[in-house]
């Protein structure tokens, strides 16, 4: 995958708040959805409706790498 869109990156998002609710006071996000919440934000100021995987980080490629293969199914 060379492409991640906006609508996969907020799949992804709530796949891992629904895996792990945020928590305490300050609802934290879980790694996962910190991870991806960056990108995301990103995007929506840019008015970018894809983003190149090389430009994730480790973590947030980890994470909608793991995302898409629990949900896609061929």
């Amino acid at each position: 995958m060379l492409f991640v869109s906006i609508q996969e990156l907020e799949a992804a998002i709530n796949y891992w708040r629904s895996q792990s609710p945020a928590v305490g006071e300050e609802l934290h996000l879980c790694a996962e959805a910190a991870a991806l919440a960056k990108p995301y934000a990103l995007m929506i100021v840019q008015g970018s409706q894809r983003v190149p995987m090389d430009v994730l980080d480790e973590a947030a490629k980890l994470a909608i790498q793991t995302f898409l293969k629990n949900t896609h199914t061929t």
